[in-house]
């Protein structure tokens, strides 16, 4: 699971990345956006969705889409999904539809492996060093993320895993994230019915990432 990661181009680069799209007029509500080297789940990160009549939106939301109620059961906190891999259930069908789709977009990434040290973040990122996207999906939603917080109404997200490719596999034999590297995969994942916009959830081509090492950021 890839449970961190980063993105660390400036906003004007979020902002080229949506006009790209060639769907409207971008709308920027991220503010004065720093550099986020470290995401973990829970953190507030920027996505780009598709508003209603209107362009692409560049706005913030916190990681983890709601949990399955089996997941729930005894619980009085919900802490999210952060991945999401079978999208046949039907705790993840009614999000599937383009006005839940999103874009979440990285310089890099990083699956935890086992060292002598024990388990340690290793990074990946674009071979060509771009500003990429997670095929993500996000929705508003009221519960509980933390005690000390309470009850909240906020937009969440997760994005998509699919089997690893040739870089991610040795590493990480289990599944990395849906990257979408392309302005034309990037709008089909916004705007394609589920039957087209499903076979995005593929693996990244081999070659693609880089492999940084364990301290590597991009």
């Amino acid at each position: 699971m890839c449970n961190l990661y980063a993105l660390t181009k400036g906003q004007q680069a979020l902002r080229d990345l949506a006009r790209a799209l060639d769907l409207g007029s971008v709308a920027d509500r991220l503010g004065n956006l720093p550099m986020l080297s470290a995401l973990y789940p829970d953190a507030e990160a920027p996505i780009i969705g598709l508003a209603r009549d209107a362009g692409p939106t560049l706005s913030l939301a916190r990681w983890g889409m709601p949990s399955p109620a089996f997941a729930l059961e005894g619980k009085s906190v919900d802490r999210g999904i952060t991945n999401i891999r079978n999208t046949g259930s039907p705790h993840w069908r009614r999000w599937l539809a383009p006005p839940y789709r999103c874009l979440v977009p990285f310089t890099s990434f990083a699956e935890h492996v086992k060292t002598a040290q024990g388990f340690q973040p290793l990074w990946f990122a674009p071979a060509d060093e771009s500003l990429a996207c997670f095929a993500g999906l996000a929705a508003r939603w009221t519960g509980v993320r933390k005690k000390a917080e309470g009850e909240v109404t906020l937009t969440v997200f997760g994005f998509l895993t699919c089997e690893p490719n040739a870089e991610v596999a040795p590493h990480h034999p289990k599944a990395m994230p849906v990257i979408l590297t392309t302005p034309d995969e990037q709008r089909r994942w916004l705007t394609a019915d589920w039957a087209d916009a499903k076979a995005l959830q593929r693996p990244l081509a081999d070659g693609a990432l880089a492999l940084l090492g364990f301290e590597g950021e991009v």
